[in-house]
């Protein structure tokens, strides 16, 4: 199999193992509409800091447990003017090459700096993915080819699912050379023989395919016999339609003729968002369904056709709502949101949806490590409003707008916004707001006893198991953690205290197990001892395992 080489990428290759484990710190819970310093035990969970670290604080409760990932990454287009800064020179990521890559970030590209901060991040995702789960990564052709090749090597080539084509303005963006018309969803599994994809309804009929029609478009998951492009269906072979523009009705809508009329003007019917292209219908067929069409002056001043009896249903589209339309792509979503407009092109809600209804069952969780302004988070609570599921979101955001902008749409989901809260209702459930705390190891490897015993004890827990430990009262001595696979673990640890293993801690286990892993200060007991009954003992903190 090719792989992928650049500079800096034998310094990050195993990077993801010296990334220091940070325990999670819990900042307050947000109830169906009422915050909390509890933990609402939801199990959806926002997090401020990097998502290097974080994903790494993922670990004990959640490696392999991930059904579906979804991420936005910075699509690496060398853009300052972003909230979301999609440069990698961002100082937070100079920082980071600077430690760990040295000297050498010097020379890199910014293909090069990509791939350094991108490649640990993906080895922790392949980590928490479940067997039979998937990842969607959302990029453009700055680095689709680069981050193909490197999934590969990640995942495994065998592993490769699709590249999806997601169709984001039909008329084009201006970009370079070429009129851009679309970006891209990269998709895979973690073992595709495991991996099950659910199929998606639209307007009453099944497909195992993405909606075709409208903005951000998805190609077929699935092998189809399509006919080739012809003059009827090609969308660059676009005809005009003529608009009578002088006299609007009162909706402010205008005549649409496809045959020339005097003073009407001549309009190309690029549409708007999310209508499918009435030039793709054929002229003929045009003719006979001119009665079906109008057309309104756009925001920016430019006429659009629109078919005003077709029902709009499935990803980014423009409706009908009274006397004016809306463009629902995601720049509007969180405009009506928070007030505002934040980031340039966010993902639309309605987009993320679709990818986690074929992603995801009704008890599955989502990670969103580039969580943005939280629209993976918002899918989740409309799916779970629309079937009554339960499905839960890990959201990451390394920026200060974590609480102000994530965490905060979120809570509008939740609670309902618009006027009064009644234009768009509430869905209704929960969160927990976490920030990276300390790391739970000291710089000379040493427990860090600040982060609190029950968060060295499920981190131990974990290192033997990889499950997460569920504290129960148990009739056994304080120390004992848990049995698994016919093993008891026992932490002694005391901080203010040397422990030592010994015939009198023996003597206080009352949990019997074929093996006993016991962890300790001191150890006073002999070997052979220990051999016959199955004792193995490991020292505090040397023996502790880093991951």
């Amino acid at each position: 199999m090719p792989t992928l080489h650049w500079i800096g990428k034998e310094k990050v290759i195993n990077h993801h193992l010296d990334v220091p484990f940070k325990v999670l710190e819990h900042s307050y819970g947000f109830d169906n509409g009422t915050q909390t310093s509890n933990e609402t035990q939801s199990g959806n969970k926002i997090i401020h800091g990097d998502n290097l670290e974080a994903l790494k604080a993922l670990l004990p409760e959640y490696e392999g447990q991930i059904k579906c990932i979804y991420i936005d990454p910075p699509y690496n287009t060398g853009n300052e003017g972003w909230v979301y800064n999609d440069n990698v020179n961002d100082p937070k990521i100079k920082k980071w090459l600077g430690q760990v890559v040295g000297k050498e970030s010097e020379d890199l590209s910014r293909h090069d700096k990509w791939l350094c901060m991108m490649y640990p991040r993906l080895k922790l995702l392949h980590k928490l993915l479940s067997e039979d789960g998937a990842i969607f990564i959302s990029i453009d052709e700055n680095e689709i080819t680069s981050l193909r090749c490197f999934c590969n090597e990640i995942f495994g080539e065998a592993n490769y699912i699709s590249t999806i084509t997601v169709v984001v303005k039909p008329e084009g963006r201006r970009y370079g050379f070429f009129a851009k018309t679309h970006e891209y969803i990269l998709v895979f599994a973690k073992k595709a023989s495991e991996l099950f994809l659910n199929e998606i309804e639209i307007e009453g009929t099944k497909y195992s395919y993405f909606d075709k029609d409208g903005g951000f478009n998805l190609k077929g998951l699935r092998n189809r016999n399509v006919k080739s492009f012809n003059s009827n269906n090609r969308p660059n072979l676009r005809y005009p339609f003529y608009v009578n523009i002088n006299n609007p009705d009162e909706n402010g809508l205008f005549e649409v003729s496809v045959e020339p009329v005097d003073d009407w003007k001549e309009v190309f019917a690029s549409t708007v968002d999310g209508l499918e292209s009435v030039w793709r219908w054929g002229k003929d067929k045009a003719k006979n369904q001119k009665s079906d069409l109008v057309a309104y002056r756009g925001n920016d001043n430019e006429i659009r056709i629109f078919q005003k009896e077709r029902k709009l249903t499935q990803t980014a589209k423009t409706t009908w709502d009274n006397k004016n339309f809306h463009s629902i792509r995601g720049t509007k979503e969180i405009t009506d949101l928070l007030g505002k407009s934040i980031f340039d092109f966010p993902k639309p809600e309605m987009l993320i949806r679709q990818i986690l209804t074929i992603g995801m069952d009704e008890e599955d969780i989502v990670l969103d490590s580039f969580a943005g302004s939280g629209t993976t988070a918002h899918a989740v609570l409309n799916l779970n409003k629309q079937d009554g599921g339960n499905r839960k979101f890990i959201c990451i955001e390394m920026e200060d707008y974590a609480e102000t902008i994530t965490a905060e749409r979120v809570k509008r989901v939740i609670n309902g916004y618009g006027e009064d809260k009644k234009s768009v209702e509430g869905t209704g459930g929960s969160f927990d707001f976490y920030q990276l705390g300390q790391p739970l190891f000291d710089e000379v490897g040493n427990l860090n006893e600040s982060v609190g015993l029950p968060k060295i004890r499920n981190y131990v827990w974990y290192t033997e198991t990889k499950t997460s430990l569920k504290e129960e009262k148990l009739e056994d001595n304080v120390h004992f953690l848990g049995k698994h696979n016919d093993t008891s673990y026992y932490f002694y640890y005391e901080s203010e205290a040397i422990t030592t293993l010994d015939h009198s801690f023996l003597a206080s286990i009352k949990t019997k197990a074929e093996q006993y892993v016991i962890y300790a200060d001191i150890c006073l007991l002999t070997k052979e001892f220990m051999v016959k009954h199955h004792i193995i003992f490991k020292k505090i903190p040397r023996d502790i395992t880093r991951f």
